[in-house]
């Protein structure tokens, strides 16, 4: 079983080259107990597709639960 969320890679920082520090952010779910890993996959593209990854690079993800 898989679990996919989302959340962002980098925070906003001035002092850092294009104001952007490295910084995984809180995982936030949007789907529990998926079976497979290529369904996983295929939600996680779906929604990628769906909602563009702005400044902070926000993405779906997933992880075996």
């Amino acid at each position: 079983m898989y679990r996919i969320f989302v959340r962002t890679w980098w925070r906003e920082n001035p002092s850092w080259p294009n104001g952007l520090e490295p910084h995984p952010g809180k995982q936030r779910t949007i789907r529990k107990n998926v079976p497979t890993i290529q369904e996983a996959r295929r939600i996680c593209a779906e929604w990628n597709a769906q909602h563009p990854p702005g400044r902070l690079s926000r993405k779906a993800e997933f992880e075996m639960m």
